[in-house]
């Protein structure tokens, strides 16, 4: 059986002539009338009666009524949902970055996500391993790289540039001039697990005769030692530049530099909810490009 037909016997019966039906239907009466006589022969069975006031249902053409009925309220329903999961995307999102982005930049990002999207909800993970941040557990991964995998799409939302910091209050102790490096300064330095950073060329030139060094596995615990004075650090400048307490005392530091990353894979990219909370976070990173790559030295 045809599906078009339950739509013409629906119209016919709620219009009561062929010409209500056709104008329910978008199309000329003699097209119904054509529709009618083609569905009868071909199921062999009367559905309706034709006399002067109109079209009355027969047994078969009430059992078919029935089931057109039904089948056009689970088509309005289908319609509803579809647009309400255009309109409200739903459902989980597993986003996978370190913990010096998410606590540095990604928090109030996802506070305003949840909030202009209430039926997503995010799960959050951070790391401190950048080498360990993959979509294998995760819909979305937010990292710093410069060779984003070729089977993994998304957006380049900055560059991340690092600069050196230090705090007001270990300034006024031991005032630092950059050209005198590393000086008599206690420096805070990643351990041996981070020696993919960015910066490592420059730690390793600056600071190899370095006297006294903190040294710690997390780049936001870096944050928070040289915040407090423990020391001076080299910090991303979008760690560095959101305390008050902290000042910075030379400009990005040249050729140090690694692009940040927003990325899913393919396929989940075409999932609603995971390229909803993919276009706003791109969206909302892009905005604080300055602050990523870092104001220069001064300004």
């Amino acid at each position: 059986m045809d599906w078009d037909y339950l739509r013409y016997v629906h119209a016919l019966a709620n219009g009561g002539t062929l010409a209500k039906a056709g104008e329910l239907l978008g199309v000329h009466q003699t097209t119904v009338l054509r529709r009618l006589d083609q569905m009868e022969e071909e199921l062999g069975v009367q559905l309706f009666e034709r006399n002067r006031d109109g079209l009355a249902l027969t047994p078969a053409g009430e059992l078919t009524y029935q089931e057109a009925e039904r089948f056009s309220s689970d088509i309005e329903n289908l319609e509803r949902k579809l647009a309400g999961q255009n309109a409200a995307p739903e459902g989980r999102v597993r986003l996978a970055t370190t913990d010096s982005l998410l606590n540095g930049l990604l928090a109030p990002m996802l506070a305003d996500l949840v909030a202009a999207y209430p039926g997503i909800d995010v799960e959050a993970v951070s790391s401190t391993d950048v080498a360990g941040l993959t979509l294998r557990d995760s819909d979305l991964v937010l990292r710093p790289t410069n060779q984003p995998q070729e089977t993994l799409v998304g957006h380049r939302v900055g560059t991340i540039e690092s600069a050196i910091f230090g705090s007001a209050g270990y300034l006024g102790q031991r005032p630092f001039d950059e050209s005198d490096l590393p000086g008599s300064h206690v420096w805070v330095v990643p351990d041996e697990s981070f020696s993919h950073l960015a910066t490592g060329r420059w730690y390793r030139r600056n600071l190899r005769r370095a006297g006294s060094t903190i040294r710690c596995n997390s780049l936001y615990s870096m944050f928070s030692l040289v915040n407090a004075g423990a020391g001076l650090g080299v910090l991303p400048c979008y760690l560095g530049s959101q305390s008050p307490h902290l000042r910075q005392l030379s400009g990005p530091i040249d050729g140090e530099s690694i692009d940040l990353w927003l990325l899913a894979h393919q396929d989940l990219r075409k999932m609603a909810r995971v390229r909803v909370a993919m276009d706003f976070l791109a969206s909302a990173l892009i905005k604080q490009a300055a602050r990523i790559e870092g104001p220069i030295e001064g300004q």
